[in-house]
């Protein structure tokens, strides 16, 4: 089959709007970012899961990303700014440190970790989100599970890709050998970010980045605002590395459940395309991570067993919360959304 380029999604350049703010942190961020000063704001106390400053964490993270509509460029390196980013970070680690189990500084915790991730659980009673899609999800939840996943998967890699200059060696190699296959290997039709797009597209959804911000609660900005902030700190190197090797050490059994619960729901080729691609290639980067990024990256420095430990825990620990959010309330019959979708249909 001859792969469209889908030029729309390639060639989007513009910033998104910045969102509606949701407490007093995300406001002084959404306002300072309109009118130019920081207004005073303690973050002290602030709930680390919380819509109001993960969506404060969110806008300032995305200044070093695509920016907002009418936002100065410049404000990526505000000092006023990236205090504030500093102080909501330090409540967001504090919130993940004292929730998460802590690793070993041994590296062969960080083997025994890894070993466990590829256990897949397996009977009737097994609940998580690719498994209730599969089995019994609707159209609908479906589309809503695509519009909290597109936080990330429009801008697919890049959160990683802030751990290449941290790293050297072997484990850059490696990690940038698993980074060039999710930019598409050098053919920009193949980028995973574009094969979403085109998923959201079929599924009649936008495919504009950051369109569906407003819609998500923090459960779902958290598991995203990990990524960067691991990324952006080089004292968090090996966590982002961890972080990565979760995602790329899981994805692939559940994104075979996704594929047969889309074809079970009748979906298209470009919905079930995306994830079939991640079925393969997932399987690959599961032994690249184990053997070219893990294995020396804490031979070379085997003192960041326990962050590499952690930053998989943390991301664990993060995704299910938002599933959590997402089976209640389907199990309650309600939206998993804040604001409700476009009335498009596939």
């Amino acid at each position: 089959m001859t792969h469209t380029l889908e030029p729309s999604f390639l060639q989007q350049t513009a910033a998104p709007e910045l969102p509606a703010p949701r407490g007093p942190l995300s406001a002084a961020v959404v306002e300072a970012l309109r009118d130019g000063p920081l207004r005073p704001v303690d973050a002290a106390g602030a709930d680390p899961y919380g819509d109001d400053l993960q969506l404060a964490l969110h806008c300032l993270y995305e200044l070093h990303y695509r920016g907002f509509a009418g936002v100065d460029a410049e404000r990526e390196w505000d000092p006023e700014l990236l205090g504030l980013r500093r102080e909501l970070e330090r409540v967001f680690l504090a919130g993940l440190r004292a929730d998460v189990e802590p690793g070993g500084d041994d590296p062969a915790d960080v083997t025994a970790q890894v070993d466990a991730l590829l256990v897949e659980p397996v009977g009737p009673g097994v609940r998580g989100l690719s498994h209730h899609l599969q089995r019994e999800g609707t159209l609908e939840q479906l589309r809503e599970y695509v519009a909290h996943r597109s936080i990330y998967h429009l801008k697919e890699a890049d959160p990683q890709a802030w751990a290449i200059p941290r790293l050297s060696g072997a484990a850059k190699a490696g990690l940038v050998t698993v980074e060039h296959d999710e930019y598409g290997s050098g053919r920009p039709e193949r980028m995973h970010a574009l094969l979403f797009a085109e998923m959201m597209t079929e599924l009649g959804l936008s495919d504009a980045y950051g369109a569906y911000v407003e819609h998500v609660p923090g459960e779902t900005l958290a598991e995203v605002n990990l990524m960067s902030l691991c990324g952006l700190h080089r004292s968090l190197r090996g966590a982002s590395v961890g972080q990565f090797a979760m995602v790329e050490l899981t994805s692939s059994p559940g994104s075979e459940r996704l594929v047969r619960g889309m074809r079970r729901l009748g979906c298209g080729p470009a919905s079930i395309r995306f994830y079939d691609e991640h079925v393969e290639a997932d399987a690959v980067h599961e032994q690249v991570v184990r053997r070219g990024v893990l294995a020396p990256l804490l031979e070379a420095e085997p003192e960041l067993a326990a962050d590499v430990v952690f930053g998989i825990r943390a991301s664990l620990y993060l995704g299910e919360r938002m599933g959590d959010r997402l089976l209640g309330c389907w199990d309650r019959g309600e939206s998993s959304l804040r604001l409700p979708l476009e009335a498009d249909r596939p």
